[in-house]
């Protein structure tokens, strides 16, 4: 399946190429950006060929990776939406901070929504951590409901960390909550005041 590219008012979402490496580097290199996501922030532009190598090359490659660069018309990226293909259908987001607070990952995810429910997605989740309460903010907005928290050892940063898991279901099956990471967790609950 060919990832169409998609455009909003104000944005461009399209594959990231290897001419975007300036912009991976600015993106996954900022401690602040990447301070809730999964890896280290990147050091050099040789680390930043990798990461888009290892993250998005192999995976456009496949055929099917919802992995988009959020641009703005001048069609330079700052920031990325993806969206797993595996069972979770895990959303994911970040930004460059210069252009955070302006609604641009929610302009952007709901634009990768509406494709997502052209291609028959079923439902997405998302998960933050529950020191990063803005990025809950972004969930909500884009039309995510609160399901659960859990806790997990985070990998590769080997960190205890409480996440709270989202999800929209795009099929009309509202009650539907994914809960393999509620049954991967001894520890997990669901907190009433959000």
């Amino acid at each position: 399946m060919n990832i169409p590219s998609l455009e909003t008012e104000r944005l461009i979402l399209r594959k990231f190429t290897i001419d975007d490496m300036k912009a991976v580097y600015e993106i996954f290199s900022d401690k602040e950006v990447n301070t809730f996501l999964p890896w280290f922030p990147i050091k050099t532009m040789k680390e930043a060929i990798l990461f888009y190598e290892n993250q998005f090359v192999s995976k456009y490659d496949q055929g099917n990776a919802y992995i988009y660069a959020v641009c703005l018309k001048d069609n330079l990226p700052i920031g990325y939406v993806n969206v797993s293909t595996e069972d979770g259908y895990d959303f994911g987001y970040g930004l460059r901070k210069e252009f955070w607070h302006q609604g641009i990952i929610t302009e952007a995810g709901r634009a990768v929504i509406e494709q997502l429910k052209k291609d028959g997605f079923p439902y997405i989740t998302a998960t933050h951590d529950i020191n990063n309460p803005r990025s809950g903010n972004v969930m909500k907005k884009l039309g995510m409901k609160y399901r659960y928290s859990y806790e997990e050892q985070w990998q590769p940063k080997n960190i205890p960390v409480t996440f709270r898991m989202y999800q929209l279901n795009l099929d009309g099956q509202e009650d539907r909550v994914y809960k393999k990471y509620w049954n991967n967790s001894n520890i997990h609950f669901i907190e009433t005041d959000i």
